[in-house]
């Protein structure tokens, strides 16, 4: 637990508990008991109901994703990040559609438009679905949840609530590739930086 949450809070900034409980799949009362004792331990710091890794808990959670890697086998997983590297280019080209249209903010009058780009994410959940699957298999169960999140992002999506596809504030479905890409990226021991300078990461 304290490697999930501590893992969500530093790649969320300030999270709230009841977001922290939405992204770790975990009862609010279970996620404020274990920031109630990262706090407690320098972890973690609390502002106006909110919560953020401190320096220390930063070290700590170093360490323990050092730990989590371990037990990785980036052999395997080293192709499966390739794979998600091709899908990530699409989903980029995709928000880019949804955000631009013909060099100008789309202003979403265009229902038909819309409807395009969305079906073009439900075409990429489907193939990126079962890479998912294959990812969870070989990572640390805590991986798991990202199943659960993107399928509940695109649910509501498909549902007209279409903030859900990119706003980041939410558990959107971009958060939500975001996250899993870093923690991809942390997995195998690799450097956002570095990957950034190659054009493998936003």
């Amino acid at each position: 637990m304290d490697v999930a949450v501590m893992r969500v809070v530093r790649l969320k900034g300030l999270v709230t508990p009841e977001a922290l409980a939405g992204a770790v799949g975990a009862p609010a009362a279970e996620v404020r008991a274990a920031l109630e004792q990262l706090v407690g331990e320098g972890h973690v710091q609390e502002r106006n109901g909110r919560y953020r890794v401190t320096r220390d808990g930063r070290d700590a959670l170093d360490g323990l994703l050092a730990q989590e890697r371990e037990g990785v086998d980036e052999t395997a997983l080293e192709p499966l990040y390739e794979e998600f590297l091709v899908l990530n280019a699409e989903f980029k080209d995709i928000a880019h559609q949804w955000q631009i249209r013909d060099g100008e903010p789309n202003d979403h009058a265009d229902g038909s438009y819309d409807a395009v780009v969305l079906g073009r994410v439900e075409m990429l959940h489907e193939r990126f679905a079962p890479l998912v699957e294959r990812i969870v298999a070989i990572t640390p169960p805590r991986v798991g949840e990202y199943r659960r999140r993107f399928d509940a992002a695109l649910a509501r999506v498909s549902a007209g609530e279409h903030d859900w596809l990119l706003k980041p504030l939410i558990d959107s479905y971009h958060t939500v590739w975001f996250e899993l890409h870093e923690d991809l990226i942390g997995l195998l021991g690799l450097s956002r930086e570095r990957e950034a300078a190659e054009g493998r990461a936003e």
